[in-house]
Formats: structure tokens, sequence, C-alpha cells
């Protein structure tokens, strides 16, 4: 770590001084010597880098919902040139340059805290070994190294030994209590940063590989400061806690004042201004009015979260305009409870079961009714072959005989008896 802290020696002259001026303003309230003084000038220095680093992290904002936006394209693009990865790194490099989406602009905030962090960890470990660095020069740095923050010299370490520790005037004991502590709750804030991120302010239409990565990132990097941590001084986990806490604050802002569009952040968002719209009858601020207009814009568009807001205005009797302002409107109001009335007079559609169920029912219904119809049928048949038998029995009786008679052989057989010449009965058979 020492190695990698050297490299970045060129700016522990800047954040020594940085240092050297918060600690005489906070040496003159607390104390030069106290944990107070050495303690707010860490801090200090790490909200005026995060100050200076608001449009990195704006950027990285942008950045961020560009690369979800374009995750389904990215993916279509691996899939058709997965087979050919030099045309696919042309054609995702096409898509970055048309789109003006740059993937390393979400990593700029800590690229960029990059040097202060390994130069402010370079000045600590001067103040430990008792080593002038940058502007402090012997007096300070004996000053630092008696400053204790809750029992524990900022300069100490997690893993120090006992004989390190008690050098800078410490007990073990103290030191790994206070650090166990940061280190928990600088894991914890990393944590809960991510975490909000990903429940809160992503795209939840949007199923893509990059979501996977994040969500695995929010586990993996709260076990990696605690690993590191363990190596960390007092001060740089000083340093290291301000950042998270600062990071958490600066995405809560952002998230319920700025959220990604189809986020459960941006429904929540707009249900407050839909609230304070329909109250006062207007859109009351500039960057509301921005909202407003956006929303108008993207007319068929819109995600279910707009929608719900336009609805929510039209029953309110209000319209949105193209300017981001609303005015009152009755045939919006109109429009939504004819449409709300159409809507309740359709009828309910059926569960699968029903449908089958009624499908059935149908079906012996249509089964019984042609059974009927044949039933009905053969009955009809056998009425007019009963009627014709009749019609020609009769004109057999009166047809006269060749020999001068009727005979009874002509008349038709009775039901039951068959056609044809009789067999001649056995004699013993009763007549």
């Amino acid at each position: 770590m020492d190695t990698i802290a050297s490299l970045f020696s060129f700016i522990t002259t800047p954040v020594s001084w940085i240092i050297v001026q918060f600690h005489s303003l906070y040496g003159a309230i607390f104390g030069p010597d106290t944990g107070w003084a050495w303690g707010l000038s860490i801090v200090s220095l790490v909200i005026l880098i995060r100050i200076c680093l608001i449009p990195l992290f704006v950027k990285q904002i942008k950045s961020t919902r560009n690369m979800q936006a374009l995750q389904p394209k990215m993916k279509a693009i691996q899939e058709r040139y997965k087979n050919d990865k030099q045309r696919q790194s042309e054609e995702m490099m096409k898509l970055y340059k048309e789109t003006g989406t740059n993937p390393l602009s979400s990593c700029l905030p800590i690229l960029a805290q990059s040097p202060f962090f390994f130069a402010l960890y370079h000045v600590l470990s001067k103040i430990a070994s008792g080593d002038e660095i940058g502007v402090l020069n012997q007096s300070l740095v004996d000053s630092a190294r008696q400053a204790h923050i809750f029992g524990a010299p900022i300069a100490a370490k997690f893993m120090d030994d006992p004989s390190k520790v008690e050098a800078l005037n410490a007990s073990l004991t103290d030191v790994r209590i206070v650090t166990a502590i940061m280190i928990i709750l600088m894991s914890a804030s990393q944590f809960y940063t991510q975490r909000q991120l990903m429940q809160k302010n992503v795209d939840l239409t949007v199923k893509t590989p990059y979501m996977q990565q994040q969500k695995m990132l929010m586990y993996i990097f709260p076990v990696i400061f605690a690993v590191m941590g363990i190596n960390f001084p007092v001060g740089v986990l000083v340093y290291w806690l301000t950042t998270n806490v600062w990071t958490m604050g600066q995405q809560m802002y952002v998230i319920n004042q700025n959220p990604t569009p189809g986020s459960k952040a941006q429904d929540q968002y707009l249900q407050r201004l839909l609230k304070s719209v329909t109250a006062h009858n207007e859109v009351r601020s500039r960057r509301k009015r921005t909202v407003v207009q956006a929303i108008v814009a993207k007319g068929a568009d819109r995600n279910d979260n707009e929608r719900r807001f336009i609805s929510g205005l039209a029953k309110a009797g209000l319209a949105a305009q193209a300017d981001g302002t609303v005015i009152k409107s009755e045939s919006a109001m109109a429009d939504t409870e004819g449409g709300a009335a159409q809507k309740r007079q359709q009828p309910k559609r059926q569960t699968k079961a029903k449908r089958q169920a009624g499908t059935t029912q149908t079906g012996a219904a249509k089964s019984s009714e042609d059974t009927g119809s044949a039933s009905k049928t053969s009955l009809q048949k056998d009425k007019h072959a009963t009627g014709r038998a009749r019609a020609g029995s009769s004109q057999g009786d009166a047809k006269p005989n060749t020999s001068g008679g009727t005979t009874g052989s002509a008349r038709q057989p009775k039901a039951g008896q068959r056609k044809g010449p009789q067999r001649p009965k056995h004699p013993s058979s009763k007549k």
C-alpha cells in the first residue's frame, strides 16, 4: 500500500496544506492537540473534495441512466455478433458515440477521489512514523500523533502491534474497538447506498445483466471495504466513512428529486407532485414545471408512472400543457369518467376453469338437443313408414286374385312375423 500511496506523492503537499488550514481553524476552538481538531480537519477535507466533485457526480448519474437504457440494445448486439468480437466492439463503440454515453463516466467520482485518498493515507502513515511530510512540520506531526478520536490515535490501525500502539500513547483494546465500529459503519453505509439505488432508482421494466451485476456489487463492495479497512489508519477510516455518508445523503436527494424514469422512486415523486398540483391547481416551481413538460412531450411513450400522473390530473379536472403548466379542463374529467364508466360496463373476464366448464355445459346441451332432434326425426320416420304400410295393405286386400277372388297371402306380414315361406309346424307343437 505504501508503494501505491507513494505514486500519489505529488498531491500530498496540497492535501497536507488543506488539513493544516482546517486544523488552525478547529484548533482555535477545541485545542490544537485534540482529536476533534484533527478529526474535523479530515472531515472538512472530505466535504471540500466532494463539493468539487459534484459536477462529476451529475455526469455519473446521467451516464448510469444512459447505460441502463442502452442495455437491451447492447444485449442485441452481443447476440448478433457473438462469433465476431471485433465487430461486436465496433458496434458497441458506435452505439456509445451515437448516444453520447461514456461507460467510464459512472466511475469518475471514485477515480477522481483516489489521488486524495492515497495522499491522505500517505500523510497519516508519515505521521504514525513521526516524519515530516508536505507542509506538516515536526511540531504539527507531534501534535497529530497525540490526537485521539474516542481513545484511538488517528494514525493507528486495527492490525498494529501492541508496542506500536503504546508508542502512540493508547491501548490496543481502544484502537480495535474504535476501528471495528468504524469499519462496520463504513461497510453498512456502502451497502445501504447501493441497496437504495437498486430498490428505488432502477427502471423495473428493464431486466438486463447490468442489473444483476449491480446486485452482486451491492454485496461484494461492503466485504471488500471491510477486508481493506483493517489495514487503514483511523484517520483514513474517518475519511472513508465521511465520504460514504456524503454519498448516501447525496444519492437520497437525487432519488427523491430526480428519480430514474420507470422506477419506484419516480412513482413516489409523481404522487407527491400530483398531490401538490391538485391542492394548489398549479405547478409551483420551475423545476417541477420542467418535469411536467418532459412528461407531456413524451406523448404515447410515457411509462406507467407518468400515465397515472396524467390520469390523476384529469380526474382532478386539470390538463397538463406543453410548457409544464396545468389548466382546468372539464373535458379531461368527462373523458376520464366516460372511460371509467365504459370500463365498468365491460363484463368480467372469466377464469380458465369457468370457461372450460361453460364450454362443457354448452357441448352437453348441444348434444342433448341433437339427440332429441334425432329421436323426434326417428319417430316421425316410423310414423310415416307405418302409414305407408297400412296404405299398401289396403291396396293389397282390394286387389283381385287371378283365380277370381282375393287372397290373404297378399297381405303384409304382421310385426314380428318372418317373411318368405314358413316352416311346417312340428306335429307335437300346439296349434
